[in-house]
């Protein structure tokens, strides 16, 4: 194809690629080539979804319905459903019209962001963090506003934090949390996260509470949604982790009700609805049974944290975030990294999936500092692959 000199990428387009991807580019490619993987990079859950959201999904594709477009927010019973769940786990009563059903969590913090913020906005998170909130609000136009949140921070954004990046830069208009978090698994517990939510209150910014990994925890610290301290807060959660159905693209936010109309014109107009027959199916995530399965996962998880924990001093690694819940595993592999003669976690990843068959993801991608040194490996993966994949990695070192 010719090269055009005239087309060119917008200037907020040029964020960096989501590392984890490329990693499964990789690892797809090694696959093609007939060649083992043991895939511990992605937080992708090896169960896959409910029994009950399985059948229901089958049912309604053999039935021949037209599943044509929902309203922009979902389907009315799906909402009616998340709704209850915040009773059901939190004891909280939402109203299901400020539920809005969105394209994966992905796309609820798209929504959000356009939403709540302006071109121009302070937005603070945690450094090292998910990726995909700073490169979105980057191209929205955001300031980016990263916290060097550390171990004494338990890898989390405080108040002290947020007081010295307001006395550096000035005001703060939004806040991105996230509990348990990516790549760390630390968690806030009640009473943090309700320091924040006042100190948001506090400072006019707008709490914005990732919440994809409750359901997921290792039992030392409590989970806590943050609708608990103060309704004016953005809540985003996804079918994705604990239900395991990653590649059905459905996730949702709590929203405060001044933004409801805005974002129900935004997904209109973005995406005009959420997959409709993941939203059909995702109404049977919240039968008794589902959620049983989805605890049998969350209960096989610990005990993959328990084996990777008691098999880290054959790895070789340093130190590590405290894994409070998710499943990933952040750690320093520095050492290791100079014992191969690798420049840094990228190189070193890629070489290890090339001579063991093992995929991690690169520190990098979560701390463009303090990163290139450390490795998040996702505990999500069959246990025989996590095993497997250890032993590997301890025979390399």
């Amino acid at each position: 194809m010719r090269d055009d000199p005239g087309v060119r990428p917008s200037p907020r387009s040029l964020v960096p690629p989501f590392a984890v991807m490329e990693v499964l580019d990789a690892v797809q490619r090694r696959r093609d080539r007939g060649l083992e993987v043991f895939s511990l990079c992605a937080g992708e859950p090896s169960g896959g979804a409910p029994t009950d959201v399985r059948e229901r999904a089958a049912a309604l594709l053999t039935a021949g319905d037209p599943l044509g477009y929902t309203p922009a927010l979902g389907l009315p019973e799906l909402r009616r459903a998340i709704a209850g769940h915040y009773g059901r786990w939190y004891d909280l009563d939402v109203d299901p019209d400020r539920v809005a059903v969105t394209t994966g969590s992905s796309g609820a913090f798209v929504l959000a962001f356009l939403a709540a913020f302006s071109p121009g906005d302070r937005v603070a998170l945690a450094r090292p963090g998910y990726p995909a909130y700073r490169n979105i609000l980057r191209a929205l136009g955001c300031d980016v506003v990263e916290l060097p949140a550390g171990p004494d921070e338990r890898y989390q954004p405080t108040p002290a934090l947020l007081d010295a990046a307001v006395a550096d830069g000035g005001p703060i208009h939004g806040l991105v949390l996230a509990s348990p978090a990516n790549p760390t698994g630390t968690m806030v517990d009640p009473g943090e996260l309700a320091a924040l939510s006042d100190w948001c209150a506090e400072h006019d910014a707008v709490l914005v509470s990732d919440e994809i990994y409750h359901g997921i925890t290792a039992g030392t610290r409590d989970q806590a949604c943050a609708w608990t301290h103060d309704d004016r807060a953005i809540v985003v959660s996804s079918f994705s982790k604990y239900w395991g159905m990653t590649g059905w693209r459905l996730g949702w936010a709590l929203l405060p009700g001044p933004l409801v109309g805005a974002v129900d014109a935004l997904a209109g107009n973005l995406a005009l609805c959420p997959p409709t027959p993941a939203q059909h199916a995702a109404v049977a995530a919240f039968t008794d049974r589902s959620y049983a399965e989805c605890d049998a996962a969350a209960a096989r998880y610990r005990d993959h944290r328990a084996l990777l924990l008691d098999r880290l001093p054959a790895l070789g690694w340093g130190a590590y975030a405290p894994a409070d819940g998710a499943f990933y595993l952040y750690a320093d592999v520095g050492d290791a990294i100079d014992r191969a003669g690798c420049d840094g976690s990228v190189a070193w990843c890629a070489r290890l999936l090339e001579e063991t068959g093992v995929a991690l993801t690169p520190g990098a991608d979560f701390d463009g500092i303090d990163g290139d040194r450390w490795v998040r490996l996702s505990y999500a993966a069959d246990g025989a692959v996590l095993r497997e994949g250890l032993d590997r990695i301890a025979a390399w070192r």
